[in-house]
């Protein structure tokens, strides 16, 4: 145990070597939130899925697939993967011409201040599940690495720390750094892992074959009933739709040295992800296979106990080098997202909702002022993190249901509609969220999903207050107009 706790220390104290190095990239807040525009394909792939490959995905869609099979995981991978491909389809290119530096600049672009607050501050809220995820999962890693002996809120302040230094200082340069030595980590140690705990359950197949007589590879339970189905379909959605007006898909998008690169990197990136998101469901069910017993902790009230069952496994029944393999892939996942996820807010909250009132401030202190803004967001996501008892599952299904209901449709509308306005935008926006949050005191769990009620009043809103006499002044421009706009500037 000695001997993984100093390897996992230092693999921790490489990160942040490896942050502080990049860190001498950065000259200037584009240099901070985009790398200069930069990236090849092969960091650029890198940065889609050590993002989006975290602690959810080893830790909670895998506890989830234990419990609930296939059709208790629709919202990721599945609606996770089908995000990346939608925002790279569709707005990859457009994102990369328009030359922004947020998401909420397009909002102001298309729509005006008022709608670039609104939607920015959204963005900002969502991250705070998400976020507080990969903190819970940090601090579980050292929990359980020190035998319990570091009380588990102790160790996630511990980990936090540990993250918040080294994007605090290399932006984006030292998240996508990170990115690519820590996706190397990931396939290498889990898929090592997964064959050994294959192994060890008596093979493969086995396992499989297990997952398949129990009813874990069912997409659609023959007991499902309507309100089953809704559920699924608003899991699934929630999540493909509601993380696409996100920040962070955003930076990588634009943070590539050319539009083709930022498609192709982005597609290639949520493909390798939804391919080896597989891998830890496989060895969580293994482990299942392996030890019965570990279903005892599926009926703790504490809903991140269950999250345990993979590292207890590693820990008690595995050799050390596949406990290094497993941790370090882990911990891999967890900093990756968890530097992403703190990035990508501090950007969209700074520029879009701090900056006008400053305009006038220079390269210098906007990048202080960005750094300012990453410490206080990390303290508010450190707060949610130590006082949930949430699921890693959980938190980030709830994360994207407010950009669902409030920034998603005056996005796709924006970039595909021409008669979308500002009014349309304002009503989509207020009428999504005053619709949710009203069906979720008053709908039961096994209601109509609350976020579906949201997500349809947004496109009412949007169709009605577009279509309909102009009371609020229209604002910004056109797509063609920015478009315009913007190759002029670059000639």
């Amino acid at each position: 145990m000695n001997t993984l706790v100093t390897l996992v220390l230092a693999y921790m104290a490489l990160t942040i070597v490896i942050g502080l190095i990049a860190a001498r990239r950065v000259h200037n807040a584009k240099d901070y939130l985009v790398a200069s525009r930069s990236l090849p394909l092969y960091m650029c792939i890198a940065t889609v899925f050590a993002t989006w490959f975290g602690a959810e995905t080893v830790l909670g869609v895998s506890a989830e697939f234990v419990m609930g099979g296939v059709s208790a995981i629709p919202g990721d991978p599945f609606g996770a993967s089908m995000a990346l491909i939608l925002a790279a389809l569709l707005f990859a290119k457009l994102f990369y011409r328009l030359n922004l530096l947020t998401i909420g600049d397009f909002y102001r672009k298309r729509y005006g201040r008022g709608v670039e607050v609104l939607t920015s501050v959204a963005v900002t809220l969502s991250y705070l599940g998400w976020t507080s995820a990969q903190m819970t999962a940090l601090g579980l890693v050292i929990h359980v690495l020190s035998g319990g002996g570091i009380p588990l809120n102790y160790a996630i302040l511990g980990g936090t720390a540990v993250v918040m230094i080294y994007t605090l200082f290399g932006g984006m340069w030292a998240v996508a750094f990170t990115d690519l030595m820590q996706s190397v980590v990931i396939l290498v140690g889990l898929t090592l892992v997964a064959f050994l705990v294959g192994e060890m359950a008596g093979g493969i197949d086995v396992v499989i074959l297990h997952a398949a007589e129990n009813g874990r590879l069912t997409l659609i339970p023959p007991e499902a009933d309507g309100m089953a189905l809704w559920a699924m379909l608003a899991a699934f959605l929630t999540v493909a739709f509601g993380s696409v007006p996100q920040q962070d898909v955003f930076q990588r998008m634009t943070s590539a040295k050319d539009e083709k690169t930022a498609v192709r990197g982005t597609v290639i990136g949520a493909s390798v992800y939804f391919i080896f998101a597989a891998v830890p469901i496989f060895i969580a069910y293994a482990a299942l296979v392996l030890d019965p017993s570990l279903a005892q902790l599926f009926g703790d009230e504490d809903g991140r106990v269950v999250q345990r069952i993979l590292p207890e496994l590693v820990l008690s029944k595995m050799p050390l080098w596949a406990q290094v393999l497993f941790f370090g892939a882990l911990l891999s996942a967890i900093l990756s997202t968890a530097s992403g996820t703190l990035l990508a807010p501090t950007a969209t909250f700074t520029e879009n909702v701090l900056k006008p009132f400053a305009p006038k401030m220079s390269d210098r202190q906007f990048l202080l002022l960005l750094r300012v803004v990453l410490v206080s967001f990390t303290l508010g996501a450190l707060l949610f993190a130590l006082n949930s008892r949430s699921t890693m599952y959980d938190m980030v299904q709830n994360a994207y249901k407010v950009t669902l209901v409030a920034a998603f449709v005056p996005l796709v509308a924006g970039a595909y509609w021409k008669r979308a306005s500002t009014q349309g935008a304002f009503l989509s926006i207020v009428l999504g969220l005053l619709f949710w949050i009203g069906a979720e005191f008053t709908l039961g769990d096994s209601d109509f999903p609350p976020q579906l009620v949201g997500f349809l009043a947004a496109i009412v809103g949007m169709v009605i207050g577009s279509l309909a006499p102009q009371i609020v002044q229209a604002q910004g421009q056109s797509i063609a107009q920015a478009l315009r706009e913007e190759a002029h500037h670059k000639s």
